[in-house]
């Protein structure tokens, strides 16, 4: 994130993620955040000047009710990337090849990230 104050409002606030610690990035003594998911630390989000640099998917959480979590991150001000060469249903989740469902949420720097389900 290009600003650790608006990641913590984004990965806190709108995510719901609950940070373990913050810790120092490069230069910033509480430039970073980690967060918990799945039972331990899983996400390290930190202030860098590349934010939002990559077109590539980040990170993606793996969950049993991707219709459920859509509609909460939706109604916490989430919204969901729609790609003109994917067909997406009215919430922004696309069917995934092999069998599945995903859905492509951005930070407020640009980075990617998914939800992903196997039903």
């Amino acid at each position: 994130m290009s600003d650790i104050a608006r990641a913590v409002a984004f990965y806190e606030g709108r995510l719901g993620l609950v940070s373990l610690r913050s810790a120092p990035s490069a230069t910033i003594a509480d430039g970073s955040r980690i967060y918990a998911s799945g039972g331990g630390p899983a996400l390290n989000v930190y202030q860098s000047v590349t934010a939002g640099k990559t077109p590539a998917t980040l990170a993606t959480w793996y969950v049993d009710d991707i219709d459920g979590i859509v509609d909460e991150l939706s109604s916490a001000g989430v919204e969901f990337v729609r790609y003109e060469q994917l067909d997406h249903d009215s919430k922004g989740i696309t069917e995934r090849a092999g069998g599945g469902r995903i859905a492509w949420f951005q930070d407020p720097d640009g980075n990617t990230f998914a939800v992903e389900a196997d039903a």
